[in-house]
């Protein structure tokens, strides 16, 4: 079975548990960027993990992080 390659670059965003204890219980969306050793943090909070990768994949995610990747290298 053959495996699917990826292309280079850093990977995709990815929604993830949030460590800041002000906003404990709660999940962000990271966004990992080439020559960062952090990933850029969507600056928005979601109730679910589920919640957190719908908005990676909804026209307002994929808009906040074109924008947000934009301003970090622009």
């Amino acid at each position: 079975m053959a495996m699917k390659k990826r292309k280079m670059g850093p990977p995709p965003p990815y929604a993830a548990e949030t460590k800041d204890t002000r906003f404990a219980g709660t999940f962000e969306v990271l966004v990992p960027v080439e020559g960062r050793n952090r990933p850029l943090r969507v600056p928005h909070q979601f109730p679910t993990l589920k919640a957190a990768e719908d908005f990676i994949h909804s026209p307002d995610g994929e808009e906040a992080i074109e924008k947000l990747i934009a301003d970090h290298v622009g």
